[in-house]
Formats: structure tokens, C-alpha cells, sequence
């Protein structure tokens, strides 16, 4: 099932992970090329399997945009049974990953210690949302938490307005922290031969996001939400255009591209406050306001292109209908289509990264079906005959 000429072809995951941060991290690691085996089961399936009509089709689409390439099996882990499979399967893969609070594994016979037990070198990655010691270890959490509790969302938002906590990816965020750790728990097995246990925090991938301020705030002074100004540059933003909805991002890095801008705007350099970076950056409420003027009767893309062709930071703030019809983006098949058999194609996010000589990585598969992929994994993997199968089914144990 592995792809030959992928990164991490021949490495198994047994996942264990629910809603968003914990399956971005498998999800990255089969983009890679990782064979990955979801765990679930009838009565509890993954909370992101329900459809979503705010996006437009009532089809789990938080779901597919972290369980693509995924094989599907079906697990009671309520059954004794259901758990001893389900650590056969820890026996046979190289990396088990699980999001629950902590003690939910140990508690089902299935901690790091009994995954050691079945096999001697597995990596475990454990991604909760305060870690899985200290005082606050039992605390549940979700995205928009994490960046609450981690400082992330105090920093974020315009300096006279509130923090800006309920949008930030974090789980992604977190998701691809998890995925390089566990990477880096995987080299390390190879060169030890030891089981490594992966112990990662939500909350801390939050405040590892903030580590300039967090410096700030350690020697006493009190470090404020930004918005979107910089403390080297001016104008540093993004301003309306004479389209509704269609802004331009904008960053002045210096004196000269200060000349430039002015030049292409057609505007006179009359003002001495703003000749250098400093009264710029100190006058920058004075600046915005000139430079949204000037931007707001132009058109945003035409002006992005002129700005760009004289070697200014300058873009158009993308729209997701922007991105999704961009040839450049496809090209890379950093956006490709996908389709199954009854399902019309789609776009879906490929990997971010390229690799030279091993360009098999991405999305292979879609979303698989609830227990999907029980053939190969019970039949090949484990050995369970087709009888064997049956009496599990009918007692509930794979459920």
C-alpha cells in the first residue's frame, strides 16, 4: 500500500487521533508517503465525519481536509478484544499517534507502556492540549483555547481593540509541530533502537509563537497587539482599493522603496516627516492615512502588478476563489483535483513541500468510508479469516 519512491515509504501509523490537530499531523506524514491507518468505530466515529452545511455540500469536509490517503478500520475499543487487535496493529507499525486527554489511552490498555510491550521500538506521539504532565494536564482544550491560553491571541488584533483568539489554525499549527517531532522521534528509534514517546501541548505551540513578547513581558514591560504595523517599517498594511472587498497588501522596507512608491503612485515627495524610516515609523497612523487615500480610488490588481514589477513588497489580499483558480498553484500541484467513483472531482490541498527525485507525495486517495479498508488490515496485515471477521462483527468488536 506504501508508494516506493515517497519520503516515508514503509512506515505504518496506527491512528488513534480525533478532530483536527492529531489527524493534520498523520495526514502530513501520508502526504509523505507514511501509510496510515485510521482507528474508529461505529458508535464513536470521528466527530469531523458529520456533514457541514456551511460549506456548501453536506459532506464532512472538516473531515476530508485531514483524513485524505487514510485507510479506515473499525475498532470497539470498549472490547478487550477490539484492544488486543488494536495493539497486533501497534505490533506491525512503526509510529501509533493518538490526540485524547491524558490517561484515555492508558486507561483502555493501550499507554505507552502496553504499546511497548507489543512492540519494542514504537514511536507514540501523544497530542493533547496542555501536555501530558503538570497541573493543568487534564484540561481539555480546542483551537481557538490554545491560542487564548498561549498567548497568541492576546498578541493579535489592532493595538485598540480586543485580543483575536477564535481564528487562528492552531490545530494545523499544532498539527505540524506534532508532525516534525514525531519525524524527529522516528530518526532517533533508527539510530537508538528505542521506543520514543512524543509529548506535545497545544497550548505550548501557541506561546512558542509569541517568543518576542513572551522576552518583553519576562524583563517587565508589557508587550502590545501590533495589528499590522511593524516596528522597522511604514506603510506596512493593508489598504482598501477602489473595488469593494478587494485590498492590497503593502511593505515599505526602506528610504529608497519609500522614492519608489511615490514615484509609481505619482505622488510629489513634499512632506520632510516622511522622508526616512523613522518619522515614518513614528508618524505611521499619519502615513496609513495618506497611503489609503492614495490606493483607494486605484484598481488593486493592476496596482499590485506595477507595484511589483518596481521591486516593491506588494500584493492583492487573495480571496479562497483566487487561490483555488490560480495556475501557479496547480501547476505545483500544490491544489489538485481528486475524484472517486461516484464522487464528481474536486479540488483539495496538495503537499506544501517538493522533492527532487521522489515526486510521489500528495493526495493519493480520498477520504476512505468508515471501516473501509478492513480487507487488507484485518485479512493481510493481522491474518483474520474471513470467519474470524464475521464473529468479531457480530459480537461487536470490530464496530
Amino acid at each position: 500500500m506504501s508508494r516506493q519512491q515517497s519520503p516515508l515509504a514503509g512506515v505504518r501509523i496506527a491512528d488513534f487521533t480525533i478532530h483536527a490537530a492529531g489527524p493534520y499531523c498523520t495526514h502530513l506524514l501520508s502526504q509523505l508517503g507514511a501509510e496510515c491507518i485510521k482507528i474508529e468505530s461505529r458508535t464513536r466515529p470521528d466527530a469531523f465525519r458529520k456533514p457541514h452545511a456551511v460549506y456548501g455540500r453536506m459532506q464532512a469536509a472538516t473531515f476530508d481536509q485531514v483524513s485524505a490517503n487514510k485507510l479506515s478500520v473499525r475498532l470497539n475499543l470498549k472490547q478487550p478484544e477490539a484492544v488486543a487487535l488494536a495493539k497486533r496493529l501497534v505490533a506491525v507499525s512503526d509510529i501509533a499517534a493518538e490526540s485524547f486527554r491524558p490517561g484515555v489511552m492508558k486507561r483502555l490498555g493501550l499507554g505507552f507502556d502496553e504499546m511497548r510491550e507489543a512492540k519494542h521500538d514504537i514511536v507514540l506521539l501523544s497530542l493533547s492540549a496542555s501536555g501530558q504532565t503538570g497541573p493543568d494536564s487534564h484540561f481539555a482544550g480546542y483551537a481557538p483555547l490554545f491560542g487564548a491560553w498561549g498567548g497568541l491571541g492576546w498578541m493579535s488584533g489592532y493595538t485598540d481593540g480586543p485580543p483575536v483568539e477564535m481564528r487562528h489554525v492552531m490545530d494545523h499549527s499544532a498539527g505540524m509541530h506534532a508532525a516534525l517531532a514525531t519525524m524527529a522521534a522516528l530518526h532517533q528509534r533508527r539510530r537508538t533502537g528505542n521506543a520514543q514517546h512524543v509529548d506535545l501541548a497545544a497550548r505550548e505551540v501557541a506561546s512558542a509563537m509569541v517568543g518576542d513578547a513572551l522576552v518583553l513581558a519576562s524583563v517587565g514591560q508589557t508587550p502590545a497587539r501590533p495589528g499590522n504595523a511593524d516596528l522597522a517599517m511604514s506603510p506596512h498594511g493593508v489598504y482598501a482599493t477602489a473595488q469593494p472587498d478587494r485590498w492590497l497588501t503593502l511593505a515599505v522596507r526602506n528610504d529608497d522603496e519609500w522614492r519608489v512608491l511615490l514615484r509609481v503612485l505619482g505622488q510629489a515627495d513634499t512632506d520632510p516627516r516622511f522622508a526616512k524610516a523613522a518619522g515614518r515609523v513614528r508618524l505611521a497612523a499619519a502615513v496609513d492615512q495618506m497611503v489609503a487615500g492614495w490606493l483607494s480610488a486605484r484598481d488593486a490588481d493592476e496596482t499590485a502588478v506595477r507595484l511589483q514589477q518596481a521591486g516593491l513588497c506588494a500584493h492583492v489580499s487573495w480571496t479562497l476563489q483566487d487561490i483555488a483558480d490560480d495556475a501557479h498553484l496547480r501547476s505545483r500541484e500544490a491544489l489538485v483535483e481528486v475524484s472517486a467513483e461516484g464522487i464528481p472531482p474536486r479540488l483539495a490541498v496538495g503537499a506544501p513541500g517538493r522533492f527532487g527525485g521522489t515526486p510521489d507525495v500528495g493526495i493519493r486517495r480520498l477520504t476512505p468510508a468508515l471501516g473501509q479498508d478492513e480487507e487488507y488490515v484485518f485479512g493481510e496485515l493481522l491474518g483474520l479469516g474471513s470467519a474470524q471477521r464475521a464473529d468479531l462483527e457480530a459480537r461487536e468488536v470490530i464496530a
